[in-house]
């Protein structure tokens, strides 16, 4: 069985952003327009629906790293600020988006808050493991390209037999143009030439 191990990250991610689209519970909040992603980050998203992108990369993460909090994620998808000609510093990412992402991703069905060995987080439910697996296998299916079709060793000698035969008949059948041959002056010619007569 196909699962999310089997495919590209960046492939799985996209296709379940748009999936996620007709999900009811999954919705950018009202400030998801102007605010930045991280305390690192310069400028808000650029892309429209990065808030689909964001909760499909989280829902991820929840299957493969499960269970995790808030507190991970944020290490997970922050990264170093431009201190200018100081040196670079690591910062978290927006908790309130992440705990926002979580909120709806839970609502909707997809994980779980468990405590597992200790650890409390989300992890993955029934539904949302065969939502990502189902994904992953759509993946693989239009992956695969189609067989292409060798041919046959008699039909290769045939059209190397064809190809010299096609050059000899356009060689034959351009007419041969010669070019006049000029007769070379001779020094008995040059000698009979009448010399010109003084005026």
């Amino acid at each position: 069985m196909t699962t999310v191990y089997d495919v590209d990250a960046s492939e799985l991610i996209e296709k379940a952003a748009e999936e996620l689209k007709s999900v009811n519970e999954i919705k950018a909040p009202s400030w998801a327009s102007f605010v930045k992603t991280g305390m690192h980050k310069e400028r808000p998203p650029i892309k429209k629906d990065w808030w689909h992108t964001r909760c499909a990369a989280v829902l991820r993460s929840v299957y493969t790293r499960g269970p995790v909090g808030t507190s991970k994620l944020r290490t997970k998808y922050g990264g170093k600020k431009n201190m200018g000609h100081r040196p670079d510093h690591f910062f978290r990412a927006s908790g309130a988006i992440l705990r926002k992402a979580l909120q709806q991703l839970e609502k909707a069905g997809l994980v779980e808050q468990v405590s597992k060995k200790g650890n409390k987080g989300r992890m993955m439910s029934a539904k949302g493991k065969a939502f990502m697996d189902k994904i992953a296998s759509k993946i693989v299916l239009t992956g695969k390209k189609p067989e292409q079709k060798v041919e046959k060793p008699m039909a290769i000698e045939k059209k190397v037999e064809e190809k010299p035969t096609q050059i000899e008949q356009k060689i034959e059948a351009k007419p041969e143009e010669k070019k006049e041959a000029k007769p070379k002056k001779t020094k008995a010619a040059v000698a009979q030439k009448p010399a010109a007569q003084p005026a």
